[in-house]
């Protein structure tokens, strides 16, 4: 190739290459898209799990709601008041407070207190149990079933099953919520980390009916409400429940209890 040749290609190479780069560049500035710097501040701040339990989907939709004022600078469950006061600062407002919550399987009617009408040899995932006889093997409906479908899906390794129920790690919980919304008993919810009592039962069956299903279930029978000398407890459904706002964890209603249903945390 002779030296015109090449002086030929290496021009048309470079007048490509420039036009190009204009091009990117001028695409660049049209296409554009904004970033909102509180946003990835918020974003930075974040833990990153991604657990959803704020409510967004992921880290990235709760910092964009945050910097937009659509949802609370401590919404994260998981970095909880550490991570809301860095969000405060930089979104320029008060992260107010918030109460530290777990998670709690309301039950302990375990292999050894509560009764079973059959035996059961299926898919070990709670979520198929609504379609087997009454719920599930246990004569309690409203019981724990023990196949840890909750614990399959907590991203922090907070519970395990223990003798037959879930069991809640109230020091690895951080309250993101998924193991609420798979349980398909709806027995398992957010108390305080401080709370001292609790009822650990979920059944709203007749005292009767509750009895012959399970030694240790919640008869609703109503001795914890006059023993209690906050008003704490009040029984709705046949089912005590303790508001842990005015509960001071003196104890009289766990030990006034004749099923054991109320435990101390």
């Amino acid at each position: 190739m002779s030296m015109t040749g090449i002086l030929t290609a290496a021009a048309v190479v470079g007048i490509v290459g420039i036009f190009i780069g204009l091009f990117l560049g001028v695409a660049g500035i049209k296409f554009r898209v904004e970033v909102d710097e509180k946003e990835e501040a918020v974003l930075s701040v974040l833990p990153g799990n991604n657990c959803g339990g704020c409510g967004f989907a992921g880290c990235a939709g709760l910092a964009a709601a945050i910097a937009k004022g659509e949802a609370e600078v401590n919404a994260c469950p998981v970095g909880g008041d550490a991570v809301g006061k860095k969000i405060a600062e930089i979104m320029g407002v008060s992260a107010g407070s918030s109460v530290k919550k777990v998670a709690y399987v309301h039950c302990k009617g375990d292999c050894d207190k509560a009764n079973q009408d059959y035996d059961y040899y299926g898919v070990k995932d709670c979520r198929m149990l609504s379609f087997v006889p009454n719920g599930g093997p246990k004569s309690c409906n409203s019981g724990c079933l023990g196949f840890g479908t909750c614990a399959q899906v907590c991203p922090f390794d907070a519970i395990k099953v223990e003798n037959g129920v879930a069991v809640v790690d109230k020091e690895k919980c951080k309250a993101c919520g998924k193991c609420i919304d798979v349980c398909p008993k709806h027995l398992i919810s957010l108390i305080p980390y401080e709370a001292k009592q609790v009822v650990a039962c979920s059944s709203t069956d007749k005292g009767p009916i509750t009895m012959k299903a399970c030694s240790v279930g919640c008869i609703g029978c109503g001795i914890c409400v006059k023993a209690c000398p906050k008003e704490a407890i009040k029984v709705e459904n046949f089912h005590a429940i303790i508001d842990h706002e005015k509960c001071v964890g003196c104890g009289l209603c766990e030990q006034k209890c004749p099923k054991k249903a109320i435990v101390k945390l």
